[in-house]
């Protein structure tokens, strides 16, 4: 017998993708996955060296329930300098990954019945996690607004029972920045109507000009003490595989994540930790930069070839490393033609007759949109998209 709240959630639709896509290799298709939220590289060297002296120095021991008070004191430091607002290691708390840190912040901040206000496309793991923690996701469609809510759809969501705004920028899976003046109008209403903000920026090490990635307690420094910064060092520098992350805020809520954690995880590895710090104290920008021109250039070769599509728009991905399209217009055409299909359908047939992987945009809440990641080698990227777009622009239902 399972407990009630596992009929409450699935597993991760990403991680449904990337297993069919394994599958489907497995039977001797060629398959090139563009499921993975993640960037093929190398370790940047700072990272390695922090590592393998940690465990050169036979470090094995616990460490703080938060992590190295070094670690966050160099954490404090950095996000200091990001957001032109000063913090302390007291409000930092080292996560195992993003992931994590949302979950912390979700059991801490949310009690039953309480609404979270999800723009939509969204990340498949937030609104899990809310149901978890007994909270009410309710989700904001973005569409008609090139992926970014409307001050007038979150007002209109909000009732006695809301509890806090997610924001997601540079958005998974859409790739869509919120500017200033997008920021500054969530940052009020949380104001005007005393409701925390999750402010989650995993994605903004990439944004891609003429888009900038803005801190929102930068845009607005009095929403502080009611914003809880989730990031991780997944994306940025490439950790995938390390789970460690943080999140920041004001020290009761980090007290509680305190408590919580030491009943779940304990503290995150120790050698990924060690790692982290010397690359913060050692490792400069070269290694990050290099990481960004790598996806700024695989952009660039994807949206040349996404750009012979006939039926779909080109995406315009803003920030991070997905392409996402619009399906919406295609089964409209359909439709008028008595046939119908789902992104589902679509990435069912983008996977047999293309062998190319994608994640359907079912996972994000959205039955009309296709991610595709780009952080995959440039030669495999190239033959993935034009075997998709080939694919695509021969679509029949």
């Amino acid at each position: 017998m399972l407990a009630q709240r596992t009929v409450l959630f699935n597993s991760s639709g990403t991680a449904a993708a990337r297993t069919a896509a394994k599958a489907a290799a497995t039977n001797g298709k060629e398959i090139i996955d563009l499921t993975a939220g993640e960037i093929w590289t190398d370790l940047a060297s700072s990272v390695r060296e922090g590592a393998i002296a940690a465990i050169n120095r036979n470090v094995n021991r616990y460490t703080d329930t938060l992590g190295m008070m070094e670690l966050r004191h160099a954490l404090a430091r950095r996000i200091s300098a990001e957001t032109a607002q000063p913090w302390s290691a007291d409000e930092i708390a080292v996560t195992s990954g993003a992931k994590q840190a949302l979950f912390n912040a979700a059991m801490v901040i949310l009690n039953p019945g309480d609404e979270v206000l999800i723009p939509a496309p969204y990340w498949t793991t937030f609104p899990a996690q809310i149901i978890i923690a007994g909270g009410t996701p309710i989700f904001i469609g973005t569409r008609q607004s090139n992926y970014v809510p409307t001050l007038t759809d979150l007002v209109k969501a909000v009732t006695s029972r809301t509890k806090a705004i997610v924001v997601n920028t540079p958005n998974n899976p859409t790739g869509a920045i919120y500017d200033r003046e997008a920021l500054a109008g969530v940052a009020q209403l949380a104001m005007d109507r005393d409701l925390w903000i999750i402010f989650d920026e995993c994605y903004g090490a990439f944004a891609h000009a003429p888009h900038t990635h803005h801190p929102i307690v930068s845009v607005a420094p009095r929403a502080r003490d009611r914003t809880l910064i989730v990031n991780s060092f997944s994306k940025s520098l490439a950790l995938t595989g390390w789970r460690i992350g943080y999140l920041a805020g004001p020290k009761a809520v980090i007290g509680a994540v305190k408590a919580l954690q030491s009943h779940t995880t304990s503290n995150p590895n120790v050698i990924a930790q060690h790692a982290l710090l010397h690359y913060l104290e050692c490792g400069g920008p070269a290694y990050q930069l290099q990481l960004q021109r790598q996806v700024a250039n695989a952009r660039e070769l994807g949206l040349s070839i996404l750009s012979t599509l006939t039926s779909v728009p080109q995406p315009t991905a803003q920030g991070g490393f997905y392409f996402y399209l619009d399906l919406s217009e295609l089964q409209r055409h359909a439709k008028t033609h008595g046939r119908e299909f789902s992104a589902d359908d679509v990435v069912k047939k983008l996977l047999m007759d293309a062998g190319v992987a994608t994640i359907s945009g079912t996972a994000f809440g959205d039955p009309a949109g296709v991610r595709l990641s780009y952080g995959i080698n440039l030669k495999l990227l190239d033959k993935a998209l034009r075997r998709l777009t080939a694919t695509l622009n021969e679509l029949t239902f």
